[in-house]
C-alpha cells in the first residue's frame, strides 16, 4: 500500500502553468579535493563561464589560503555568481558555521543548502536564463522555488 504524507507535497500553484525555454547552461564546476593547485582552480575562475558550482567539503569547507580566496573573489567581482554545495550524499551547507567557510560567506559565495549537483546545475540554467540582474538572480538562488531546496 501506498501511503501519501501529504504535507510534503507542494501545493499546485495558482497561476497558469508557463513554459520557460530559455537556459542557460554556461556553469564551470570546481570540485575541491586535497593538494589542489593554484592553476586547476584559476581554470574555473577565469574561464568565460557565468556561472560556478563549488563542490566543498561537509558543511561547506575550503582550503582558507589566500590564493584561493583571491581567485574566488575574482570570479565574483568579474559578475560570476558562485555556488556552494557540499561533495557529501548527505547533509547542507551552513557558510558561516565554520571558519573555513565564513570568509566565502563574506566575498558574496551563495549557499546551495542541500541541493544536490544535479539541482545546482538545473536551477543554475532557469534562474540566469531568466535574465534578470544578478542580485535577484543570486536571491532565488538561496531561495526554494519547487520544493528543490532546505534552507531553514
Amino acid at each position: 500500500h501506498l501511503q501519501f504524507h501529504t504535507n510534503y507535497i507542494l501545493e499546485a500553484p495558482e497561476e497558469r502553468l508557463n513554459l520557460r525555454t530559455n537556459f542557460n547552461s554556461n556553469i564551470g564546476v570546481l570540485k575541491l579535493y586535497p593538494g589542489i593547485t593554484p592553476q586547476a582552480v584559476q581554470a574555473i575562475t577565469e574561464s568565460k563561464v557565468d556561472a560556478i558550482i563549488l563542490e566543498t567539503f561537509g558543511s561547506g569547507n575550503t582550503t582558507t589560503a589566500k590564493w584561493f580566496l583571491d581567485s574566488l573573489q575574482q570570479a565574483i567581482d568579474s559578475g560570476k555568481i558562485i555556488v556552494d554545495i557540499s561533495q557529501c550524499k548527505k547533509g547542507s551547507v551552513q557558510l558561516g558555521r565554520y571558519e573555513t567557510s565564513r570568509d566565502l560567506q563574506q566575498m558574496g559565495i551563495l549557499s546551495g543548502y542541500d541541493l544536490t549537483f544535479e539541482a545546482t546545475v538545473t536551477k543554475l540554467m532557469f534562474v540566469m536564463g531568466l535574465g534578470l540582474p544578478i542580485e535577484e538572480s543570486k536571491k532565488l538562488m538561496e531561495k526554494p522555488l519547487r520544493g528543490e531546496l532546505t534552507n531553514d
